[in-house]
Parts: structure tokens; sequence; C-alpha cells
């Protein structure tokens, strides 16, 4: 792929959005509730598809499976870097506490570390990243189906 400007691009859209929608749910005291982690799926899926179409106009007959979902995926993983660095971030020089509040569904004597919980985050958002990707090809890959005649 010549041109990485445009998955990079998007990419960065993508992680701000859901920075944005972290630090969001922040102000309300929400961003330690795992449910409101969800939307992050939409996000990072609607900014995948966005992507992908984008590169589908740009490329129009010469749009290829490989192409889009290289796009996709350099995207998603993309945004998925840049928010686990700020999570990262946030949780050991913005908010100190925010790991312990994070964590108060373990009762036991587990011992998790800011280490653990940002390479969770990035494993969720790699996953997420591929499922979309996967997801987002199907509907813009060419058919390869063969006209039957009645």
């Amino acid at each position: 792929m010549k041109n990485i400007s445009l998955p990079v691009r998007f990419g960065l859209v993508i992680s701000a959005c859901l920075i944005a929608y972290f630090l969001l749910l922040s102000l309300f005291h929400l961003h330690t509730n795992p449910f409101f982690s969800l939307f992050n799926g939409v996000i990072t899926g609607f900014g995948i598809y966005e992507t992908i179409k984008y590169y589908k106009l740009q490329k129009a007959g010469s749009f290829s499976y490989t192409g889009g979902f290289t796009v996709g995926i350099t995207a998603g993983f993309i945004a998925t870097l840049i928010f686990t660095v700020f999570f990262t971030f946030y949780a050991t020089e913005v908010n100190v506490n925010f790991l312990n509040e994070l964590l108060t569904v373990f009762k036991g004597d587990y011992d998790v570390h800011i280490g653990i919980v940002a390479f969770v985050t990035a494993i969720m958002g790699f996953a997420t990243t591929v499922v979309a990707t996967l997801t987002c090809m199907q509907l813009f890959k060419n058919s390869r189906n063969i006209v039957q005649k009645a």
C-alpha cells in the first residue's frame, strides 16, 4: 500500500473520538463502569467503516479486498495504540485512584497493575478492530457471483 496517510488520518480521528468519549464519561464518573466501554466498539466500527468507504471511493474500479482490509486494520490498530497510551497515561498520571476504582469488582487478593490493564485494553481494541474490519469488508467487497439466466 503506497499511501498510508488515509488510515493514519482516520486512526487519529477514531482515537480522538475514543478519548473524547472516555473523558466525557469521566466528567460524570461513569468511566469506571465497564458497561460503557461497549460503545467503544461502535466508535471503532464506525471509524473503520468510514475508512474503508473512503478508500473504496478513492480506488473506484481497482478496489480489492486486501487493500480495504489493510486500510481498516491499520486505522483500527493506530487508534488502539493511541488510546492505550492515553489510557495508561490517564490511569498513572491524571487520576491515580482510577485503577483502584476500576478494579473494585475484584474482591480477592488479585495483584493487578496498570501494565496488565493496559495490555487488556490493547487486546480488546485489536480484537474489536479485526471483527469490525471483517464485518465492514462484507459490505464493501466486490461480489464474484455469476448471474444465472432463468
